[in-house]
């Protein structure tokens, strides 16, 4: 079954949001450093070209992605017209504290000292705006929260040296377009756990990594992914972790959730779940399924 979430109140923060850009210097999106695209929300993509805003790119958890991809997401990113990416960890102040220069290069009208750098920062949920608000000014003045939308309101503080930052609610988008991306944004815990069904998300998980880090779960689950699909996964991460249910069937539900929290904490090591390839193939495919499907509708 398709993801989507789009709770009442991201209206009125998209809204809030459009209102504010206009009177910021540099946009900074957060993302998933597992999911980079999947995590980055094509209206803010709109929002900040719509007002010819530089955007530099944090792609935060990236003690939690796997390095390769998230190298050749920085090479990606960095190739585009007024993009700055940057993949760190919010929770190390020292990795966050090189972000206000990096506006500054992105902003250089701003570096007299005349007027102050405003930035803007804006993502999806849980990717750590909130963590990183509260890095950057050295005291928590954003709630944090392992669960999608807690900041209900944006904040706008002086940085000092003549800048500004405002934190922002985290958007989700009307419409996820391809499937595959509301079942990333979910196993990364970017969706209310109200929209979607766990053991669908972590099938889907399952799958994904037999096909990309098959040893991942050999080693923590000590089964041979050989001859396995996702549903086989789940049942014997069942078995293996004790998940029963009384009579003595599998507690599919439970070992579901031991497959995605060892994911989410990096139990399973460092994973990404999308590279610059897989996504051109995805949408490559998309695009063909499409087409084919209206070829189909003309006859």
């Amino acid at each position: 079954m398709p993801i989507q979430w789009f709770p009442g109140h991201m209206t009125s923060a998209r809204k809030r949001a459009a209102e504010t850009l206009a009177r910021t210097d540099v946009v900074i999106e957060v993302l998933d450093a597992r999911i980079p695209m999947a995590s980055s929300n094509p209206m803010i993509r709109e929002l900040r070209e719509f007002r010819q805003r530089p955007c530099l790119r944090v792609l935060n958890k990236s003690d939690l992605a796997d390095p390769v991809a998230t190298k050749a997401w920085m090479d990606e990113f960095n190739r585009q017209e007024g993009v700055t990416a940057i993949a760190l960890c919010c929770k190390k102040p020292g990795e966050v504290a090189r972000l206000p220069k990096l506006c500054q290069k992105l902003a250089p009208h701003r570096s007299d000292g005349t007027r102050p750098l405003r930035m803007m920062i804006m993502g999806i949920p849980n990717v750590g705006k909130s963590t990183l608000m509260n890095a950057l000014l050295k005291r928590r003045v954003a709630k944090v929260g392992d669960e999608p939308a807690v900041t209900k309101s944006q904040q706008t503080f002086d940085l000092g040296g003549h800048m500004t930052i405002t934190d922002t609610p985290g958007m989700m988008w009307p419409k996820i377009e391809f499937d595959s991306d509301g079942f990333m944004l979910a196993a990364c815990h970017a969706i209310g756990r109200n929209a979607v069904i766990d053991e669908e998300v972590a099938t889907f998980l399952a799958e994904l990594l037999l096909a990309r880090y098959p040893d991942r779960l050999a080693t923590r689950y000590k089964v041979d992914p050989a001859g396995l699909d996702g549903p086989a996964v789940i049942e014997a991460v069942a078995r293996r972790r004790g998940c029963l249910i009384k009579g003595g069937g599998l507690d599919l539900e439970k070992a579901s959730l031991i497959l995605l929290d060892d994911f989410r904490s990096s139990a399973l090591g460092t994973i990404s779940l999308e590279t610059p390839e897989t996504r051109a193939a995805m949408i490559a495919a998309a695009q063909t399924a499409a087409a084919q499907a209206d070829d189909t509708s003309g006859d």
